[in-house]
């Protein structure tokens, strides 16, 4: 039975690797069945509550993901695995930063637990928190350079990060491109502190996302902005008593009929 607990346990991890989530989630309930019907040892069930932790962070349902990582951090110290809890506690810090709590990761990392496994990769989670709190990309990109090996070398990480950058780069575009209705492509650049290539490609996924309404003037090397639509609510309203007028004159015609029938 333990053999099976571990054989879904791979199969999980090796159908998440492959970016197929229903089938390693259908591979994780196959591993917990197995493993209610036996003694599961500490390090065994930290398996697999890392990877129901895992998994959640994967459908961006980090509070839950915060939960079970948690569960495989305890296990973790229950079993004296130092590299698995480190890991564990990696990834709780991440969740908080994804869900917006970057306040919470000094207070974890200089508590009990954190200090206990205080290191290189709480202090990579702690540079990345700082650069998400001043919502500077410079900071951003400078933290992952500088800790890759805890950042950029998991996988996990690296892939909640990139969308995190992406959501970063936005919300700065948008915040530098709102005084203005026509601006220089190279100004936001300067700006913003990144290449133009990157920022000219970015502005054309937002205007396509509609994330943002304008063009690009390739010829002149500008980003003309338009004014958003405000959608009259009267006109919808009124339309909206005339169905229901219409539905109440054609209720009292039918019981019209029934009288005179």
């Amino acid at each position: 039975k333990p053999l099976l607990v571990e054989i879904h346990l791979v199969e999980s991890r090796t159908h998440h690797a492959l970016r197929n989530v229903p089938k390693a989630k259908a591979s994780l309930t196959s591993a917990r069945t197995a493993a209610n019907s036996i003694y599961c040892p500490p390090t065994l069930q930290a398996q697999i509550d890392l990877m129901a932790g895992t998994l959640h962070a994967e459908e961006k349902d980090y509070k839950t993901a915060f939960s079970y990582f948690y569960e495989a951090f305890e296990n973790s110290e229950a079993s004296s695995n130092s590299d698995q809890s480190v890991l564990c506690l990696k990834y709780m810090l991440l969740c908080k930063v994804m869900t917006d709590s970057s306040d919470e990761v000094n207070a974890i990392i200089t508590g009990k637990a954190g200090i206990r496994h205080a290191g290189e990769a709480m202090e990579a989670m702690r540079a990345v928190a700082a650069a998400h709190q001043k919502r500077s990309l410079k900071d951003f990109e400078a933290a992952i350079a500088t800790y890759a090996k805890h950042l950029r070398d998991d996988p996990l990480v690296n892939h909640h990060l990139e969308a995190l950058y992406d959501i970063l780069l936005q919300s700065n575009i948008c915040r530098i491109i709102e005084p203005f209705s026509r601006v220089e492509i190279s100004h936001i650049s300067g700006l913003i502190d990144l290449p133009l290539e990157k920022v000219e490609t970015k502005l054309s996924q937002m205007i396509l996302d509609r994330k943002f309404h304008g063009i690009l003037d390739q010829g002149a090397g500008c980003l003309v902005a338009f004014e958003e639509d405000q959608q009259e609510q009267t006109y919808d309203a009124t339309l909206q008593t005339l169905t229901n007028m219409s539905a109440v004159v054609d209720s009292l015609y039918r019981k019209a009929q029934k009288i005179t029938a």
